[in-house]
Protein backbone atom coordinates (compact mmCIF):
# COMPACT_ATOMS: atom_id res chain seq x y z
CA UNK A 1 0.00 0.00 0.00
CA UNK A 2 1.32 3.52 -0.66
CA UNK A 3 1.53 6.30 1.68
CA UNK A 4 -1.21 8.21 -0.30
CA UNK A 5 -3.32 5.47 -1.49
CA UNK A 6 -7.29 7.08 -1.57
CA UNK A 7 -5.82 10.61 -1.22
CA UNK A 8 -7.36 12.23 -4.17
CA UNK A 9 -6.29 15.29 -6.19
CA UNK A 10 -7.39 17.92 -8.38
CA UNK A 11 -4.99 19.31 -10.28
CA UNK A 12 -5.64 22.91 -11.96
CA UNK A 13 -1.74 22.89 -12.59
CA UNK A 14 -0.04 24.07 -16.25
CA UNK A 15 3.64 23.73 -16.96
CA UNK A 16 6.10 22.70 -14.64
CA UNK A 17 6.06 23.66 -10.55
CA UNK A 18 2.33 22.60 -10.03
CA UNK A 19 2.57 19.44 -12.51
CA UNK A 20 5.73 18.56 -10.61
CA UNK A 21 4.43 18.15 -7.26
CA UNK A 22 0.92 16.30 -8.40
CA UNK A 23 3.84 13.73 -10.16
CA UNK A 24 5.49 13.36 -7.26
CA UNK A 25 1.78 12.97 -4.75
CA UNK A 26 0.55 10.77 -7.87
CA UNK A 27 3.32 8.15 -7.89
CA UNK A 28 3.42 7.92 -3.61
CA UNK A 29 -0.27 6.75 -4.52
CA UNK A 30 -2.29 9.84 -4.64
CA UNK A 31 -5.23 9.85 -7.51
CA UNK A 32 -4.07 13.12 -9.31
CA UNK A 33 -7.35 14.53 -11.85
CA UNK A 34 -5.93 16.71 -13.62
CA UNK A 35 -8.45 19.24 -15.00
CA UNK A 36 -7.25 20.56 -18.34
CA UNK A 37 -9.32 23.61 -20.10
CA UNK A 38 -10.57 22.66 -23.84
CA UNK A 39 -9.21 22.43 -27.23
CA UNK A 40 -5.50 23.13 -25.84
CA UNK A 41 -5.46 21.55 -22.20
CA UNK A 42 -2.27 22.50 -20.34
CA UNK A 43 -0.48 25.14 -22.12
CA UNK A 44 2.21 22.61 -22.49
CA UNK A 45 1.08 20.09 -24.18
CA UNK A 46 2.32 22.39 -26.93
CA UNK A 47 5.70 22.14 -26.21
CA UNK A 48 8.23 20.63 -28.64
CA UNK A 49 9.51 18.20 -29.16
CA UNK A 50 6.46 15.84 -30.34
CA UNK A 51 6.30 12.71 -30.70
CA UNK A 52 3.09 11.29 -33.20
CA UNK A 53 2.00 14.79 -32.32
CA UNK A 54 2.38 14.12 -28.53
CA UNK A 55 4.59 16.85 -26.58
CA UNK A 56 7.13 14.30 -25.26
CA UNK A 57 8.25 17.70 -22.36
CA UNK A 58 4.72 17.45 -21.45
CA UNK A 59 5.02 13.80 -20.76
CA UNK A 60 7.34 13.93 -18.78
CA UNK A 61 5.93 15.63 -15.50
CA UNK A 62 2.69 15.14 -16.32
CA UNK A 63 2.47 10.83 -16.46
CA UNK A 64 0.75 8.81 -13.81
CA UNK A 65 -2.34 11.25 -13.66
CA UNK A 66 -5.68 10.77 -15.32
CA UNK A 67 -7.25 13.90 -17.53
CA UNK A 68 -10.93 15.50 -17.39
CA UNK A 69 -11.31 18.59 -19.59
CA UNK A 70 -13.88 21.29 -18.01
CA UNK A 71 -15.22 24.75 -19.25
CA UNK A 72 -14.50 25.87 -15.84
CA UNK A 73 -16.34 29.34 -17.41
CA UNK A 74 -19.51 27.90 -18.00
CA UNK A 75 -21.91 27.83 -14.54
CA UNK A 76 -22.10 24.10 -15.20
CA UNK A 77 -18.74 23.07 -15.91
CA UNK A 78 -18.16 25.25 -12.32
CA UNK A 79 -21.20 23.27 -10.66
CA UNK A 80 -19.55 20.39 -11.91
CA UNK A 81 -15.85 20.46 -10.90
CA UNK A 82 -17.27 21.78 -7.18
CA UNK A 83 -18.87 18.52 -7.18
CA UNK A 84 -15.97 16.92 -7.81
CA UNK A 85 -14.39 18.83 -5.40
CA UNK A 86 -16.88 17.63 -2.47
CA UNK A 87 -14.51 14.06 -2.88
CA UNK A 88 -11.30 15.65 -3.12
CA UNK A 89 -8.75 16.22 -0.43
CA UNK A 90 -6.50 18.59 -2.32
CA UNK A 91 -7.42 20.97 -4.68
CA UNK A 92 -3.72 22.44 -6.08
CA UNK A 93 -3.76 25.44 -8.92
CA UNK A 94 -0.66 28.18 -10.02
CA UNK A 95 -2.75 30.80 -11.69
CA UNK A 96 -2.55 34.16 -11.44
CA UNK A 97 -3.71 35.75 -8.30
CA UNK A 98 -7.31 36.32 -8.65
CA UNK A 99 -8.00 33.73 -11.34
CA UNK A 100 -9.27 31.33 -9.47
CA UNK A 101 -12.07 33.52 -7.48
CA UNK A 102 -13.19 34.94 -10.67
CA UNK A 103 -13.88 31.11 -12.42
CA UNK A 104 -15.97 30.50 -9.08
CA UNK A 105 -13.39 27.65 -7.81
CA UNK A 106 -11.09 29.38 -5.41
CA UNK A 107 -10.83 28.09 -1.50
CA UNK A 108 -13.96 29.47 -0.21
CA UNK A 109 -15.75 27.97 -2.59
CA UNK A 110 -14.42 24.33 -2.40
CA UNK A 111 -14.07 24.79 1.33
CA UNK A 112 -18.52 24.90 1.56
CA UNK A 113 -18.62 21.91 -0.44
CA UNK A 114 -15.64 19.99 1.13
CA UNK A 115 -14.83 21.90 4.78
CA UNK A 116 -11.65 19.98 5.57
CA UNK A 117 -10.26 20.18 1.90
CA UNK A 118 -6.11 20.56 1.39
CA UNK A 119 -6.11 23.86 -0.65
CA UNK A 120 -2.36 24.90 -2.70
CA UNK A 121 -1.91 27.88 -4.54
CA UNK A 122 1.05 27.78 -6.25
CA UNK A 123 1.98 32.05 -7.68
CA UNK A 124 5.12 34.13 -9.09
CA UNK A 125 4.94 36.58 -6.17
CA UNK A 126 2.63 34.68 -3.70
CA UNK A 127 -1.51 35.55 -2.57
CA UNK A 128 0.07 38.62 -1.04
CA UNK A 129 2.47 42.02 -1.22
CA UNK A 130 2.97 44.61 -3.68
CA UNK A 131 3.84 41.98 -6.73
CA UNK A 132 0.84 39.66 -6.10
CA UNK A 133 -0.43 40.06 -9.25
CA UNK A 134 2.21 40.14 -11.57
CA UNK A 135 3.03 37.22 -14.06
CA UNK A 136 5.93 34.93 -12.75
CA UNK A 137 7.92 32.67 -14.66
CA UNK A 138 11.21 30.70 -13.42
CA UNK A 139 13.15 33.45 -15.64
CA UNK A 140 11.56 36.35 -13.42
CA UNK A 141 11.84 34.06 -10.26
CA UNK A 142 15.45 33.75 -10.51
CA UNK A 143 15.71 37.10 -11.43
CA UNK A 144 14.04 38.45 -8.39
CA UNK A 145 15.70 35.76 -5.81
CA UNK A 146 19.18 37.01 -6.97
CA UNK A 147 19.60 33.85 -8.30
CA UNK A 148 20.98 34.80 -11.72
CA UNK A 149 23.27 37.42 -10.36
CA UNK A 150 25.36 34.20 -8.74
CA UNK A 151 25.30 32.40 -11.59
CA UNK A 152 27.69 32.13 -14.31
CA UNK A 153 31.45 33.23 -14.15
CA UNK A 154 32.51 36.63 -13.08
CA UNK A 155 32.66 39.83 -15.06
CA UNK A 156 29.52 37.66 -17.16
CA UNK A 157 26.31 38.23 -17.99
CA UNK A 158 23.50 37.45 -15.30
CA UNK A 159 23.24 33.37 -16.09
CA UNK A 160 19.82 31.53 -15.53
CA UNK A 161 20.48 28.08 -14.27
CA UNK A 162 20.41 25.46 -16.33
CA UNK A 163 17.20 23.83 -15.09
CA UNK A 164 13.68 25.48 -14.37
CA UNK A 165 15.38 26.00 -10.73
CA UNK A 166 12.67 28.14 -9.48
CA UNK A 167 10.03 26.21 -10.79
CA UNK A 168 11.03 22.71 -9.16
CA UNK A 169 11.66 24.31 -5.71
CA UNK A 170 7.93 25.72 -5.49
CA UNK A 171 6.84 22.37 -6.59
CA UNK A 172 9.07 21.00 -4.22
CA UNK A 173 7.87 23.52 -1.40
CA UNK A 174 4.47 22.39 -2.40
CA UNK A 175 4.62 18.54 -1.59
CA UNK A 176 6.10 18.84 1.91
CA UNK A 177 3.52 21.56 2.73
CA UNK A 178 0.90 19.60 1.12
CA UNK A 179 2.42 16.08 3.29
CA UNK A 180 2.27 18.45 6.15
CA UNK A 181 -0.99 20.08 6.27
CA UNK A 182 -2.03 16.35 5.75
CA UNK A 183 -0.86 14.80 8.57
CA UNK A 184 -2.01 17.98 10.87
CA UNK A 185 -5.51 16.64 9.02
CA UNK A 186 -5.59 13.78 9.92
CA UNK A 187 -4.74 14.66 13.50
CA UNK A 188 -6.77 18.04 13.93
CA UNK A 189 -9.70 17.41 11.12
CA UNK A 190 -8.64 20.76 9.78
CA UNK A 191 -8.41 21.73 5.96
CA UNK A 192 -5.77 24.11 5.17
CA UNK A 193 -5.06 26.63 2.49
CA UNK A 194 -1.46 26.73 1.53
CA UNK A 195 0.72 29.93 -0.44
CA UNK A 196 3.60 29.29 -2.05
CA UNK A 197 5.98 31.29 -4.16
CA UNK A 198 8.32 30.65 -7.40
CA UNK A 199 10.66 33.48 -5.83
CA UNK A 200 9.98 32.56 -1.74
CA UNK A 201 10.79 28.63 -2.75
CA UNK A 202 13.91 29.61 -4.62
CA UNK A 203 14.97 31.87 -1.76
CA UNK A 204 14.74 29.28 0.78
CA UNK A 205 17.30 27.55 -0.74
CA UNK A 206 19.79 29.97 -0.28
CA UNK A 207 20.83 28.75 2.97
CA UNK A 208 24.96 29.41 3.27
CA UNK A 209 24.54 32.36 0.60
CA UNK A 210 22.09 33.89 3.15
CA UNK A 211 24.10 32.99 6.06
CA UNK A 212 27.34 34.98 4.70
CA UNK A 213 24.79 38.09 3.34
CA UNK A 214 22.98 38.61 7.50
CA UNK A 215 26.60 37.85 8.78
CA UNK A 216 28.90 40.60 7.02
CA UNK A 217 26.62 41.79 4.34
CA UNK A 218 28.83 39.93 2.07
CA UNK A 219 26.23 39.51 -1.47
CA UNK A 220 27.31 36.07 -3.61
CA UNK A 221 28.89 36.86 -6.46
CA UNK A 222 29.20 34.12 -9.96
CA UNK A 223 32.19 32.05 -8.94
CA UNK A 224 32.37 30.04 -12.19
CA UNK A 225 32.24 26.37 -10.96
CA UNK A 226 34.70 27.62 -7.53
CA UNK A 227 32.91 27.59 -4.16
CA UNK A 228 33.15 30.65 -2.11
CA UNK A 229 35.04 29.06 0.90
CA UNK A 230 36.69 26.12 -0.02
CA UNK A 231 39.07 25.68 -2.68
CA UNK A 232 40.18 23.67 -4.36
CA UNK A 233 36.76 22.90 -5.54
CA UNK A 234 35.63 23.53 -8.54
CA UNK A 235 36.06 21.93 -12.57
CA UNK A 236 39.21 21.94 -13.58
CA UNK A 237 40.33 21.37 -17.99
CA UNK A 238 41.12 17.59 -18.41
CA UNK A 239 43.22 16.75 -21.77
CA UNK A 240 39.16 15.71 -22.96
CA UNK A 241 37.12 17.39 -21.02
CA UNK A 242 36.96 18.83 -17.46
CA UNK A 243 36.75 17.08 -13.66
CA UNK A 244 35.69 17.89 -10.71
CA UNK A 245 37.85 17.74 -7.43
CA UNK A 246 37.09 18.91 -3.92
CA UNK A 247 39.96 19.08 -2.16
CA UNK A 248 38.34 21.73 0.74
CA UNK A 249 40.39 21.03 3.66
CA UNK A 250 44.04 20.20 4.65
CA UNK A 251 43.78 16.20 5.01
CA UNK A 252 42.23 16.34 1.31
CA UNK A 253 45.10 18.89 -0.06
CA UNK A 254 47.95 16.90 1.00
CA UNK A 255 46.20 13.53 -0.09
CA UNK A 256 45.89 15.74 -3.70
CA UNK A 257 49.16 16.94 -4.34
CA UNK A 258 50.78 13.97 -2.71
CA UNK A 259 48.97 11.12 -3.69
CA UNK A 260 47.23 12.15 -7.09
CA UNK A 261 49.63 14.91 -8.44
CA UNK A 262 52.73 13.40 -7.26
CA UNK A 263 53.98 17.42 -6.73
CA UNK A 264 55.35 17.33 -3.44
CA UNK A 265 56.72 21.00 -4.04
CA UNK A 266 52.97 22.55 -3.71
CA UNK A 267 52.96 21.83 -0.12
CA UNK A 268 56.09 24.26 0.06
CA UNK A 269 54.50 27.11 -1.67
CA UNK A 270 53.42 29.56 1.09
CA UNK A 271 50.64 30.78 -1.32
CA UNK A 272 49.01 27.24 -1.01
CA UNK A 273 49.58 26.98 2.91
CA UNK A 274 46.15 27.35 4.43
CA UNK A 275 42.59 26.98 2.95
CA UNK A 276 42.53 31.05 3.23
CA UNK A 277 45.37 31.02 1.28
CA UNK A 278 44.18 29.28 -0.99
CA UNK A 279 41.39 30.96 -1.53
CA UNK A 280 42.95 34.10 -1.28
CA UNK A 281 45.30 32.67 -4.38
CA UNK A 282 42.46 30.85 -6.07
CA UNK A 283 43.63 31.78 -9.25
CA UNK A 284 47.13 31.10 -9.26
CA UNK A 285 46.15 28.30 -7.67
CA UNK A 286 44.12 27.10 -10.55
CA UNK A 287 46.40 27.82 -12.87
CA UNK A 288 49.09 25.54 -10.91
CA UNK A 289 46.52 22.84 -10.08
CA UNK A 290 45.51 22.54 -14.29
CA UNK A 291 49.34 22.48 -15.22
CA UNK A 292 48.75 18.69 -14.11
CA UNK A 293 45.00 17.88 -15.00
CA UNK A 294 45.47 18.91 -19.13
CA UNK A 295 48.18 15.85 -19.39
CA UNK A 296 45.69 13.58 -18.70
CA UNK A 297 42.03 12.46 -19.95
CA UNK A 298 39.02 12.81 -17.36
CA UNK A 299 38.85 8.96 -16.79
CA UNK A 300 42.18 8.86 -15.58
CA UNK A 301 41.64 11.36 -13.30
CA UNK A 302 39.29 10.03 -11.93
CA UNK A 303 40.61 6.73 -11.30
CA UNK A 304 43.73 8.62 -9.74
CA UNK A 305 41.25 10.38 -7.68
CA UNK A 306 39.70 7.46 -6.54
CA UNK A 307 42.62 5.60 -5.78
CA UNK A 308 44.02 8.66 -3.67
CA UNK A 309 40.47 9.07 -1.75
CA UNK A 310 39.50 12.20 -2.73
CA UNK A 311 36.33 13.41 -4.00
CA UNK A 312 36.33 14.34 -7.59
CA UNK A 313 34.12 13.20 -10.77
CA UNK A 314 33.77 13.82 -14.22
CA UNK A 315 31.56 17.02 -16.08
CA UNK A 316 29.39 14.70 -18.29
CA UNK A 317 27.02 16.21 -20.68
CA UNK A 318 23.20 15.53 -20.45
CA UNK A 319 23.54 12.75 -22.23
CA UNK A 320 26.33 11.16 -20.74
CA UNK A 321 24.72 11.27 -17.74
CA UNK A 322 21.94 9.41 -18.71
CA UNK A 323 23.59 6.38 -19.87
CA UNK A 324 25.79 6.48 -17.15
CA UNK A 325 25.75 2.76 -15.88
CA UNK A 326 25.96 3.59 -12.12
CA UNK A 327 22.56 6.33 -13.23
CA UNK A 328 21.10 3.19 -15.01
CA UNK A 329 22.34 0.72 -12.30
CA UNK A 330 19.98 2.91 -9.80
CA UNK A 331 17.34 2.68 -11.90
CA UNK A 332 17.12 6.26 -12.68
CA UNK A 333 15.77 5.76 -16.47
CA UNK A 334 11.79 4.17 -16.40
CA UNK A 335 10.39 2.89 -19.34
CA UNK A 336 6.74 2.88 -20.26
CA UNK A 337 4.43 2.92 -22.99
CA UNK A 338 2.65 5.55 -24.59
CA UNK A 339 -0.79 5.13 -26.14
CA UNK A 340 0.08 7.69 -28.57
CA UNK A 341 4.33 8.41 -28.44
CA UNK A 342 4.71 4.40 -28.36
CA UNK A 343 7.59 2.90 -26.32
CA UNK A 344 9.09 6.23 -24.24
CA UNK A 345 12.18 6.76 -21.59
CA UNK A 346 11.39 9.03 -18.22
CA UNK A 347 13.26 10.00 -15.30
CA UNK A 348 12.26 7.76 -12.71
CA UNK A 349 11.56 8.31 -8.72
CA UNK A 350 14.90 8.99 -6.87
CA UNK A 351 14.04 7.87 -3.36
CA UNK A 352 14.46 4.24 -2.65
CA UNK A 353 12.32 3.23 0.42
CA UNK A 354 13.04 -0.35 2.09
CA UNK A 355 9.05 -0.85 1.60
CA UNK A 356 6.98 1.93 0.37
CA UNK A 357 6.46 1.85 -3.28
CA UNK A 358 7.09 4.30 -5.39
CA UNK A 359 6.68 4.19 -9.11
CA UNK A 360 5.65 5.47 -12.15
CA UNK A 361 2.19 4.23 -12.82
CA UNK A 362 1.67 4.81 -16.03
CA UNK A 363 2.00 7.31 -19.22
CA UNK A 364 0.46 11.24 -19.32
CA UNK A 365 -3.14 11.09 -20.43
CA UNK A 366 -4.40 12.19 -23.30
CA UNK A 367 -6.70 14.93 -23.34
CA UNK A 368 -9.89 14.37 -22.08
CA UNK A 369 -8.84 10.68 -21.26
CA UNK A 370 -10.50 10.38 -18.30
CA UNK A 371 -13.54 12.97 -18.42
CA UNK A 372 -16.43 10.09 -18.35
CA UNK A 373 -14.73 8.00 -16.10
CA UNK A 374 -13.92 10.54 -13.36
CA UNK A 375 -17.33 12.25 -13.74
CA UNK A 376 -18.65 8.61 -13.22
CA UNK A 377 -16.77 8.31 -10.35
CA UNK A 378 -18.07 11.53 -9.01
CA UNK A 379 -21.97 10.14 -8.82
CA UNK A 380 -22.75 11.67 -12.06
CA UNK A 381 -24.69 9.07 -14.74
CA UNK A 382 -24.82 8.26 -18.07
CA UNK A 383 -27.44 10.46 -18.95
CA UNK A 384 -26.01 13.68 -16.99
CA UNK A 385 -22.69 12.82 -18.57
CA UNK A 386 -23.94 12.93 -22.15
CA UNK A 387 -25.89 15.86 -21.34
CA UNK A 388 -22.15 17.64 -19.97
CA UNK A 389 -20.49 16.09 -22.98
CA UNK A 390 -23.29 17.84 -25.43
CA UNK A 391 -23.10 21.16 -23.92
CA UNK A 392 -19.61 21.25 -24.43
CA UNK A 393 -19.09 21.70 -20.70
CA UNK A 394 -16.98 18.58 -20.99
CA UNK A 395 -15.09 17.08 -23.63
CA UNK A 396 -13.88 13.61 -23.87
CA UNK A 397 -10.47 12.73 -25.36
CA UNK A 398 -12.27 11.86 -28.66
CA UNK A 399 -14.64 14.40 -28.83
CA UNK A 400 -12.51 17.47 -28.37
CA UNK A 401 -13.32 20.27 -30.07
CA UNK A 402 -11.07 21.37 -32.62
CA UNK A 403 -8.16 23.88 -32.23
CA UNK A 404 -9.49 27.45 -33.39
Amino acid sequence: MAPLDGFRVLDLTRFLSGPYCTMVLAELGADVIKIEQPVTGDDSRRLAPKVNGESYPFAMPNRSKRSVVLDLKHPRGRETFLTMAAGADLVIENFRPGVVAKLGVDYDAVRSVRPDVLYCSISGFGQSGPYRDRPGFDIMAQGYAGLMRMTGHPDGRPAKVGIAINDIAAGSTAIYSILAAEMNRRATGDGQYIDVSLVEAGLAWTVWESGAYFATGEPPEPTGTRHRRSAPYQAYRTADGYVTIGANNDRLWLRLVRDVLNDPKLLEDPRFATLSDRLANVDELEEELEKHTVRRTTAEWVELLDEGGVPGGPVLTYDQALADPHVLARGMVAELEHPVIGPMRTIAPPTKFTSIPQEVKGPAPLLGQHTEEALAEAGYSEQEIASLLAENVAFAAEKQPAER
